[in-house]
């Protein structure tokens, strides 16, 4: 596999900050689900999937994830 970006301390953080934001959308999502809260499920699944794609795209800039289907 070769990497079109560096896997440097700044990289690493960014994924951390990326995967943070996603697991928080997912946890308030979760918690919805939980809770019966309907009213915030829809704007909470948009929040994950918005940080879904932001890891994602930056996972694709950086070479560490295919753009075709596995």
């Amino acid at each position: 596999m070769s990497l079109t970006g560096v896997l440097d301390d700044h990289a690493l953080s960014r994924y951390r900050a990326l995967l943070d934001a996603e697991d928080a959308a997912f946890d308030e999502l979760e918690h919805d689900c939980e809770d019966g809260r309907r009213d915030h499920f829809e704007s909470d699944l948009a929040t994950w999937q918005h940080a879904l794609r932001a890891k994602l795209t930056f996972l694709r800039e950086i070479g560490l994830f295919p753009d075709e289907p596995i």
